[in-house]
């Protein structure tokens, strides 16, 4: 199993990016998919996690309307569209799979999308918003 992100940068409070988590190794239908992030000092975050199975995604409070993860199953990638980012939203972002899971898992990692539920991961990609 390989994740590679790519489209960290920086950018200025308001503006966007995108960001690619690119598997290889194994297929995306099964999996869940999170996108997380990590700024110094503080704890690993879960940002969003999308579910092939039964198609179901999460938001963390935080970034709840300002982004959107979606997925490629044929490019076998996942996406983070970040809209109007703040500085707050500074940090290394991380892209991480695990499964299969039954339904019942399913629904128990979606519940929270926390890091400690994904076994593999990616190596991180900065995002800095800084005027």
């Amino acid at each position: 199993v390989q994740l590679v992100e790519s489209g960290g940068g920086l950018v200025q409070p308001g503006g966007s990016l995108r960001l690619s988590c690119a598997a290889s190794g194994f297929t995306l239908h099964y999996y869940i998919i999170g996108w997380f992030r990590q700024a110094p000092g503080k704890e690993r975050e879960g940002v969003s996690c999308i579910s092939r199975s039964d198609g179901s995604t999460y938001y963390s409070d935080s970034v709840k309307g300002r982004f959107t993860i979606s997925r490629d199953n044929a490019q076998n990638t996942v996406y983070l569209q970040m809209n109007s980012l703040k500085v707050e939203d500074t940090a290394v972002y991380y892209c991480a799979a695990d499964g299969p899971f039954s339904t019942a898992q399913v629904m128990r990692v979606m519940r929270t999308c926390s890091y400690r539920d994904f076994g593999s991961w990616g190596q991180g990609t900065q995002v800095t918003v800084s005027s």
